[in-house]
């Protein structure tokens, strides 16, 4: 009988039976099998929170399937994700494949390689009840939080919506931001930049203060007078400081800092991010030359910065080979993971060195050479010895006793900034010091001259909104969720309308706003960050076996079932009206200015009148709702009947004009005579929202390319890349940004928007 080995994700599946060979039978479970049920609560908080776990619905089939397997194997290999999800979806299979004791096998691996892979099922070990329970209590949490609070929010608000144990704080974290920007209010201050010289030498300085130290200038009066004195003689330079600073690498990636840095330096969303980290995880097929399919980087969702020594001796090899031994330091780097943090998993890292990405990036997805470029240079940056800066500062004194300063640096040997530099809001230690700053040749004492000096106005700015970046700092900092969760949390706060995208920035709904408003008034440690935390903090002491699942569970119940019931009780009481979000559309029957409301297929404007004037309109057109739907050129495939054009929640499309009756549906798009730059098939036209136009590849979701700028059939000249059409612009840009190939041309019609008019 051969051995079975039930990983988690079916993308893994060919990747590890090539590791293993014939003897190994190789499935998937494809995630979890079991759950609590979505239609009740699904735990018996009377009887110590006993969850109630049924079989996912649709997975009877595989259910079925593997416990066929299961019964002919001489030993089973459950090969879930290594983490806590991971052993709990271990644990469900057990119970329910009913897989006997003696066949029981736990293997984890770090990395999808073939020397993980078989050292895993080399050491398999038990299940580890701890990481179980740890999950456990976490979704026992969520659902008693969901289930309990949705409802209470349906009553008084609006039905629809959600509560959640940490989706909840992150959408106050934003409400509360919002709320300190309309407090803000701007101060004046001042700066004032001079120009230098002496002879054919010329220097530039800002001002900074006197011999007492820093001062701000807070008005026109005070920078008038510092412009006045400045005026009155020559400038002294009074000192000159040089020195050689040593700058250290940032260490490795984890989850967090992978998702705030491949934002900021690539703009992908927490979600494109996971989803393109997992792909390289599970596996790549790079060919002979690198033996096939390959697990490109380590385990992707983790906490812990530490460094598994075999990677770090292979990283000093490959630095010292390539860029030479003064490049890697005397010993090791090390880093400390931050307090609470999981050490189960390595940092994020290259599972081989020796994979450059520039080698591979033709077996890759442009998304996969980015982040997988992103994760090698950071881990190999990481490992090697530290830059060498050559600093100066200089001051020149002023009548009137003012100090203006130039500092800045030039680098007096690369070091890890050979491979690899952090983004200016990651490092702190980047500040404003002018890169590449080189003084004339001047010396303590010398005279200049002033040749010009510019006062300027200026007011501080509010805080910014959180953005995906930030908003995972923020949370990470807190302690608030894990890692692997974020992602997630984003994408639930902006599907329930609590949140908003305002180009990068995250920004609260008035829903968003209501609901943080009502949470906090009627619950408050569910929506306070410390309490989250703290309750991250236990889930920790559960997975170490040092706290029991239910003493966390019971010590929750005791405080949340009181506010629940108070809250329910004073809430029969108070009316909640909804905000009202005005639009730009004024109601052509009566005047009044509309209003957004949602409908069976999404937003669209209502007369604030209703019912006395029933007027609507599609939100960014001028057709009226209730006027005669457009009908198709072809008809529903399951009935017959003519196909009508729809406005949904994601843009158009066409559904039967039998429904309810019948529900079928076909997504409107427009083919175009152009390969996708991915996978080779054709790509289409979309039509989003109101009147936006997209472009994807017609292998959706297969294939997840997507453009707003048309794509051409031209290649780019630099690199063959393919150039697009930049969206409301006479430009032509290379799809690889790394590129930066762009040249004029000559005005064309844009392609048509959304429009009914072109199917009528």
């Amino acid at each position: 009988m051969a051995n079975l080995v039930i990983l988690e994700s079916p993308n893994k599946v060919g990747t590890v039976k090539s590791y293993l060979g014939s003897n190994y039978k190789v499935i998937a479970s494809v995630g979890h099998i079991r759950d609590l049920p979505k239609s009740t609560l699904g735990v018996d908080i009377e009887n110590d929170f006993a969850p109630h776990y049924i079989n996912i619905r649709g997975k009877g089939d595989l259910i079925k399937s593997l416990k066929k397997e299961v019964k002919h194997a001489n030993k089973v290999f459950l090969a879930t994700d290594p983490d806590r999800e991971g052993e709990a979806i271990a644990w469900h299979l057990v119970n329910a494949l009913n897989i006997p004791e003696e066949k029981i096998y736990r293997a984890t691996f770090n990395a999808v390689t073939k020397t993980e892979v078989k050292a895993g099922i080399k050491n398999p070990r038990k299940i580890d009840m701890n990481l179980v329970n740890a999950q456990q209590a976490r979704r026992i949490l969520d659902r008693i939080v969901g289930y309990k609070l949705s409802p209470f929010l349906w009553k008084t608000v609006k039905s629809g919506l959600s509560a959640g144990r940490v989706q909840s704080v992150a959408t106050r974290v934003i409400v509360d931001r919002e709320a300190e920007i309309r407090a803000f209010v701007p101060e004046e201050y001042w700066t004032i930049d001079v120009g230098l010289g002496s002879g054919e030498r010329q220097v530039s300085a800002r001002f900074w203060g006197n011999a007492e130290g820093k001062l701000k200038l807070s008005g026109e009066a005070e920078a008038n007078a510092v412009v006045t004195a400045a005026g009155a003689a020559p400038f002294t330079v009074s000192s000159i400081k040089r020195a050689v600073r040593h700058k250290t690498p940032m260490p490795p990636f984890i989850t967090s800092t992978l998702q705030q840095e491949a934002w900021r330096k690539l703009g992908f969303q927490s979600q494109r991010i996971m989803r393109v980290a997992q792909e390289l995880y599970e596996g790549i097929n790079l060919g002979p030359e690198f033996g096939g399919v390959q697990g490109l980087i380590t385990y992707m969702r983790t906490d812990s910065l530490r460094v598994a020594p075999e990677a770090q001796e292979a990283a000093r090899a490959f630095i010292g080979e390539k860029y030479g031994d003064k490049y890697v330091p005397e010993t090791a780097r090390v880093y400390k993971s931050r307090s609470g943090a999981q050490d189960a998993h390595e940092a994020i890292r290259p599972a081989r060195i020796d994979i450059e990405p520039q080698r591979i990036k033709k077996s890759l997805t442009q998304d996969q050479f980015k982040l997988y470029k992103l994760i090698w240079e950071r881990f190999i940056a990481s490992q090697m010895a530290s830059a060498e800066l050559n600093t100066i500062t200089a001051d020149f004194l002023s009548a009137g006793g003012y100090i203006f300063r130039t500092s800045g640096y030039t680098v007096k040997f690369q070091g890890y900034m050979a491979v690899y530099e952090a983004s200016e809001e990651e490092d702190p230690t980047q500040g404003d010091e002018q890169r590449g700053l080189r003084l004339p040749d001047i010396a303590e004492g010398e005279q200049m001259q002033l040749t010009e000096i510019k006062p300027q106005q200026h007011f501080t700015e509010p805080p910014p909104r959180y953005n995906e970046g930030s908003l995972v700092k923020f949370l990470e900092e807190k302690g608030i969720g894990r890692p692997a969760t974020y992602a997630q949390i984003i994408s639930t706060i902006i599907s329930r309308d609590y949140v908003s995208r305002e180009g990068k920035a995250l920004a609260p709904t008035p829903l968003g706003e209501l609901t943080t408003k009502i949470m906090k008034e009627k619950f408050p440690d569910i929506v306070d960050c410390q309490f989250t935390a703290n309750m991250e903090t236990d889930l920790d002491d559960i997975e170490k076996g040092e706290e029991p699942m239910l003493n966390v569970l019971r010590d929750f119940w005791a405080e949340f079932e009181p506010r629940l019931t108070a809250a329910q009780e004073t809430m029969e009481k108070e009316t909640i009206e909804l905000p009202v979000e005005e639009t730009d559309l004024i109601c052509d029957k009566c005047g009044a200015k509309m209003i957004v409301k949602n409908g069976r297929y999404g937003k669209f404007a209502a007369c604030p009148n209703y019912p006395q004037c029933k007027n609507t309109k599609p939100l960014g057109g001028d057709k009226v709702e209730t006027e005669k739907p457009v009908i198709a050129d072809f008809k529903c495939e399951l009935c017959g009947a003519d196909m009508v054009l729809r406005t949904g929640r994601y843009g158009s499309f066409y559904a039967c004009s039998r429904y309810p009756e019948c529900k079928h549906t076909k997504q409107r798009t427009k083919e175009l005579d152009v390969a996708c730059p991915k996978c080779g098939a054709k790509l289409v036209t979309k039509y989003g929202r109101g009147r936006t136009v997209f472009y994807s590849c017609e292998r959706y979701p297969e294939c997840d390319f997507s453009s707003w700028d048309l794509p051409t059939a031209e290649k780019c000249p630099d690199c063959g890349g393919m150039l697009f059409r930049k969206k409301g612009k006479n430009q032509l840009i290379c799809h690889d940004k790394a590129c930066g190939y762009k040249r004029d041309i000559e005005p064309t019609p844009e392609p048509p928007a959304e429009s009914e008019a072109e199917h009528e």
